[in-house]
């Protein structure tokens, strides 16, 4: 695909689509956003306000007919990165929208990249996709929908050698992750940066991916056009709650966070080395480093009042 054949990123108002269109932007990509959202919110803890404000963004529903392909037609789009979605809490709210956006919003994506012929496509599945210790398949209606997603991929392959690219995301960390069950860690920093109490909902192993990393490995999965329906894990570092904290208190020493006893279960299985191996390598962000990014980045938010702490 050519640098500047435009990319439309779907689910652009969320954390993973502000950062994966701040990296495009960066790069000098055009880009086309879109969301049923206007608000910039989160693109502005990642862009300049002039930057953020100079993307061409769309709105509507995803669900609706022909949307997707009057967006593909209208920009000659070239590459499609499929991030909008319900996460955890609002699938569990409301069944029926978390399967209408997630199950249903990617059925009209995949149908319009079938019948436009493109050959860049990646879409974000869920770690939550994945069997937990002790549960037989995934534990969420949100993780039930994901898993449909990549049997939707897995089919338009087959039956009309649709290509794409699933990637499983774990806990994404950073500026803008504010909503979904793992959203705690980063809201805990925000906590330690602002100088507030926090406590964690529960403990565990999660597996640590910063908002860069994350935008990279998308931006590096749509450049690449792959022979099949390949769906992959982002892997992160597999980190505790308590290590969490330990990296928090190595930069902020008095944050005051306190964890529970108590302990979530998570998959933490995960490897990437299948997903480099297809679509080549994208820089890591270790633990240490993307705590050290997203507390400085947070101060910095903090006092240009773009954002602020939030319980749990």
């Amino acid at each position: 695909m050519n640098d500047q054949t435009p990319i439309l990123v779907t689910g652009a108002a969320g954390c993973i689509g502000a950062w994966t269109v701040a990296h495009l932007v960066r790069a000098g990509r055009p880009v086309v956003a879109f969301d049923k959202s206007s608000d910039r919110r989160r693109l502005y803890l990642a862009l300049s306000q002039d930057e953020a404000d100079a993307v061409a963004w769309e709105t509507g529903d995803i669900t609706e007919k022909g949307v997707i392909d009057g967006l593909v037609t209208r920009h000659g789009i070239g590459g499609l990165v499929h991030l909008a979605a319900l996460q955890i809490p609002f699938c569990q709210a409301d069944p029926v929208a978390g399967a209408m956006v997630n199950v249903a919003g990617t059925v009209a994506v995949f149908e319009a990249v079938r019948r436009h012929g493109l050959k860049h496509f990646v879409y974000a599945s869920s770690v939550a996709a994945q069997s937990r210790p002790g549960f037989d398949g995934p534990n969420t209606l949100y993780g039930v929908y994901k898993l449909a997603d990549e049997g939707i991929g897995r089919i338009y392959w087959q039956d009309w050698e649709v290509p794409s690219i699933g990637i499983r995301p774990h806990t994404v960390f950073g500026p803008g992750r504010d909503q979904g069950f793992t959203s705690a860690p980063t809201k805990a920093m925000l906590a330690a940066a602002a100088g507030e109490p926090f406590t964690m909902p529960y403990n565990g192993v999660l597996r640590m991916q910063h908002v860069h990393e994350v935008a990279a490995a998308v931006v590096r999965c749509v450049d690449h056009a792959p022979q099949g329906a390949f769906v992959g894990d982002l892997e992160g570092e597999a980190a505790s709650i308590d290590e969490i904290v330990d990296a928090v208190r190595d930069i902020i020493p008095d944050a005051q966070i306190t964890v529970p006893d108590e302990a979530a279960s998570f998959a933490i299985d995960q490897s990437d080395a299948d997903l480099r191996a297809v679509v080549g390598d994208w820089p890591r962000v270790s633990l240490h480093d993307g705590t050290r990014m997203t507390i400085e980045a947070f101060r910095d938010l903090l006092a240009r009042g773009l954002v602020a702490p939030q319980a749990e």
